[in-house]
């Protein structure tokens, strides 16, 4: 069974690219993706009118829809509210922050929270997962792909311009791989990247999206599309480049032959 994935990530309202945001409404509808996944960064300082901005946007996109939230879905410049009530706002607008469900035709897809609205540590930005998190995901046993989404990568990807630096993500990514979970999305760094993550047999692919915001790192504002085949992943990252989306040269990622050699 053939599948598409649309990955949108750190859209940033109050900050956002708005003619990208809004042709991505466009350039959706006719991908059809058969599910749509965004990453966290909703908002760009965790207001409530950013949160609205954000939910008519959500409610535009194609369904079925996952969402999760990230540091800046927390009342970003309100100290107190951010440590004693970081996620009522994302709550209150989006939906629980916590994890989130799909199981369709070839698919079973989770997510969890790894932002967090204070830490003990100076940058509470930085991404967290308890290992509990992952413990009650009840994955569809039967389903041939397994999906997680969260919005800090597990494990930093080389050369980015900034890092998650997870706590409990290298564990997370020992506990998936595991389970057999072949994709992982996320965001934060504001680039897009793709990279194996270690100690599986069948390979489970890190994917980061871009941004569809003015915070941009180096790379143009944009989201990926994953086409899932029964050897391979291929992902395509669309930048937003002169008024358009223009979609760079599929990136070929092997999954797991039957007879347990890696398609290359």
């Amino acid at each position: 069974m053939s599948l598409r994935i649309a990955h949108l990530s750190d859209i940033h309202f109050g900050g956002e690219q708005k003619d990208a945001v809004e042709a991505a409404i466009a350039e959706l509808a006719v991908l059809a993706p058969d599910l749509t996944v965004v990453s966290g960064d909703l908002t760009l300082n965790g207001l409530p009118e950013e949160f609205i901005a954000a939910r008519d946007w959500l409610d535009r996109l194609p369904t079925p829809l996952l969402v999760t939230p990230g540091n800046h879905d927390t009342p970003y410049w309100n100290l107190i509210l951010r440590a004693l009530t970081p996620f009522d706002r994302y709550r209150r607008y989006i939906g629980p922050p916590r994890s989130s469900a799909y199981d369709g035709p070839g698919l079973s897809a989770r997510t969890i929270n790894s932002a967090r609205g204070a830490q003990a540590r100076m940058d509470w930005s930085k991404g967290a997962i308890d290992h509990r998190q992952l413990s009650h995901l009840g994955w569809s046993a039967n389903a041939p792909l397994k999906l997680l989404a969260c919005h800090h990568p597990l494990i930093d990807p080389p050369g980015a311009p900034v890092g998650g630096r997870t706590r409990g993500g290298p564990r997370a990514a020992t506990v998936l791989t595991g389970e057999h979970v072949e994709l992982v999305l996320t965001g934060h760094v504001h680039v897009p990247f793709a990279m194996p993550l270690p100690g599986s047999a069948r390979p489970c692919y890190a994917l980061g999206a871009g941004t569809l915001s003015v915070r941009t790192r180096g790379t143009p504002p944009s989201f990926s599309t994953i086409a899932v085949e029964p050897d391979a992943f291929e992902v395509t990252v669309r930048n937003w480049v002169d008024g358009a989306f223009q979609s760079a040269e599929p990136r070929r990622l092997p999954r797991q032959a039957a007879g347990g050699e890696a398609v290359r």
